[in-house]
């Protein structure tokens, strides 16, 4: 199984008081655009989800949309609290292992530092990886069987760059 791991795209500021809670905080426009170029480029590699589970705050809501929308796979969404930051990794890695044989890709739309956590723990076992999923970046581990341990190789880890348009060349 390929398993995607993308962070929400640029959401509004912690604190802004448009917003009752956090759980609110919506997608910025850059976050929306930024999130639109990445699902084009999803669609140019030929890479499309079986399913997509998404945490239930806004801004991953609104990412998930427009991933799952832009891929034509609405009918594959799911909201799970298990990827809310407060979600349990080991109930997390259930519904994944539960998905397993029947979907070949899985996309989880999520936030840090639970992403990076999920990544390090089904990477090498523990908290040993030091890395941070930024705004609007995806990674892709390959997995034989989901289990709360070292059960999976890291194919890539990208940033929000990689999607965007390309920079022209500077002059020298």
């Amino acid at each position: 199984m390929k398993l995607y791991i993308l962070r929400h795209g640029d959401a509004a500021d912690h604190g802004d008081r448009r917003y009752a809670s956090d759980d609110e905080r919506p997608l910025t426009p850059r976050g929306v655009k930024r999130t639109r170029q990445l699902t084009n480029a999803l669609r140019q590699m030929d890479i499309t989800f079986d399913l997509l589970l998404t945490s239930p705050l806004e801004r991953a809501q609104q990412t998930a949309d427009i991933v799952a929308r832009g891929l034509n796979r609405e009918k594959h969404l799911r909201p799970t609290n298990h990827l809310a930051p407060s979600g349990a990794y080991v109930d997390l890695v259930a519904q994944i292992e539960k998905a397993r044989p029947h979907a070949e890709a899985v996309l989880l739309v999520g936030h840090e530092p639970h992403l990076s956590g999920l990544i390090s723990l089904l990477c090498t076992g523990g908290p040993s990886l030091g890395l941070t999923l930024k705004k609007g970046g995806l990674c892709r581990l390959q997995l034989e069987a989901a289990k709360p341990g070292r059960c999976a190789t890291l194919e890539w880890l990208l940033t929000p760059r990689h999607f965007g348009p390309r920079r022209a060349a500077r002059s020298r």
